[in-house]
């Protein structure tokens, strides 16, 4: 399967966002892609308030990126924000196109490094899996990359590759810990992992004074094994690879890590 991995920085208006989605996904149609991944908040870049402009499903935000899924043929996933009780907001990911509809809530919210994504947003608690071409594939977000249950959980599934996207925060030893998690988290799943983060706002020319989570890019395709097998720099880029399916079944036959649990 080739996937496309869209590391952009989004800004406030999601409508302006919609254009880069619209861009992205033609150059990753024209690649040859069959899925195209955004980062979380694709939406709209966090800092921004998020409840005026968070749309349920079936709002003109989600609407539109299903528009562009079927002008392009491919299966879309990224992150918009829709509303939830008291006034908060879910994280959540769509995911759309062609046999595909389905939408994944952030479980586990970023509440850590003096940040408090829980003041705004409610937690997700379930997890999902969607199948392209018979290739069954988790969604998280950002965060869940700390947790590497719900990793494991798409392996159980009968994932072979999990979508990752984020908007993760900068800050001393986060990129370290970006590249670590990411390795990690494929590695005990024993499945492909495909992380794609926001740009670094000031390598995309829109530099911010936030302190909300607004990106380090380093988006990445990793194996089965833990291995990066392509990962891009802090800036704008869009990453094009095939995913070796059949590796997954090589990989778990040498570490059966899985196979091996006794908790």
């Amino acid at each position: 399967m080739r996937i496309a991995l869209s590391q952009i920085t989004t800004g406030p208006v999601p409508e302006h966002n919609l254009g880069l989605l619209r861009e992205q996904t033609r150059r990753a149609a024209e690649s040859g892609a069959r899925v195209v991944v955004f980062p979380e908040a694709a939406m709209a870049c966090f800092g921004t308030p998020l409840a005026p402009l968070a749309e349920p499903l079936d709002g003109p935000w989600a609407t539109e990126v299903r528009r562009i899924a079927a002008d392009s043929g491919l299966v879309v996933v990224a992150g918009m924000f829709t509303p939830a009780p008291g006034g908060k907001v879910t994280n959540t990911l769509l995911a759309t196109g062609p046999g595909v509809e389905a939408a994944y809530d952030k479980i586990h919210l970023y509440d850590a490094f003096g940040f408090a994504e829980s003041d705004t947003v409610a937690p997700g608690a379930k997890v999902v899996t969607i199948d392209v071409d018979g290739i069954r594939i988790g969604l998280a977000t950002c965060y869940d990359v700390r947790f590497p249950e719900l990793f494991r959980a798409h392996a159980d599934a009968g994932a072979v590759l999990t979508l990752l996207p984020a908007s993760w925060g900068a800050g001393p030893g986060k990129r370290e810990q970006w590249d670590l998690l990411i390795r990690a988290r494929a590695l005990d799943a024993t499945l492909w992992l495909a992380a794609v983060d926001q740009a670094d706002p000031a390598a995309s020319g829109t530099p911010t004074t936030s302190k909300a989570p607004t990106g380090i890019g380093r988006s990445a395709l990793v194996g089965p094994d833990g291995t990066v097998r392509r990962q891009l720099d802090e800036g704008p880029g869009l990453l094009v690879a095939d995913v070796d399916i059949d590796e997954v079944d090589a990989v778990r036959r040498a570490v059966p890590v899985l196979a091996n649990r006794r908790l």
